[in-house]
């Protein structure tokens, strides 16, 4: 008996690691690729780099989740000091460029696991999933941005006035379609990927 169940343990291991390599994979793929992972919009980027954390957290756990969501957090790091823009410095920082991402895994799962104990569908639940695992990086950056770097940040994209409602209006503008995206990638994406591990 105790060697069926070690044995079915390292199995999840094994799976485990295997899906966070090849999202990790994918995150630093699509990093690399410009227009697709990171998209320029202004001092800003527009991003889908939440979208495999998001998938990982809800098919594997929030450890899956949130070690992918690292992954991310580190290239948003590396591209800050590689590929720096005016509003760098801020993502030079990693409890801005880090620690937002690895919440985004953590959040996610919590989040699918609550809507599938209420709904029972996995659609709807992954959906749910995506778009408050994509608002948790949206206001977790920006917001961290604003605590640390309210003024500073102003200054470097040349604005002035009330640093909040700037921000907030980017959380909006930004946000709210980066959100919904994520949560139609993540529904169909899980769907497909839940359904095969059952098998």
């Amino acid at each position: 008996m105790m060697n069926v169940q070690a044995s079915a343990q390292r199995k999840v291991n094994v799976r485990r690691m295997a899906v966070i390599s090849v999202l990790s994979a994918i995150s630093i793929v699509l990093s690399m690729i410009p227009f697709v992972g990171y998209i320029k919009l202004g001092p800003v980027d527009a991003t889908i780099m939440h979208v495999p954390v998001i998938i990982g957290a809800v098919v594997e756990g929030p450890l899956v989740g949130a070690a992918v969501g690292l992954i991310f957090g580190l290239t948003s790091l590396f591209k800050a000091f590689t590929e720096p823009s005016i509003a760098s410095f801020c993502f030079m920082n990693p409890i801005i460029s880090v620690l937002p991402r690895i919440l985004i895994g953590v959040v996610a799962y919590y989040v699918y696991a609550l809507m599938y104990k209420i709904s029972k569908r996995v659609y709807l639940s992954g959906f749910v999933a995506g778009v408050l695992g994509s608002l948790t990086n949206t206001i977790g950056v920006m917001g961290l941005i604003y605590i640390i770097y309210a003024d500073k940040y102003m200054q470097a994209i040349g604005q002035s006035g009330n640093a909040g409602k700037y921000i907030l209006a980017i959380c909006a503008t930004n946000g709210i379609p980066e959100a919904i995206v994520a949560g139609i990638l993540v529904a169909a994406v899980a769907v497909v990927m839940i359904r095969k591990s059952k098998k």
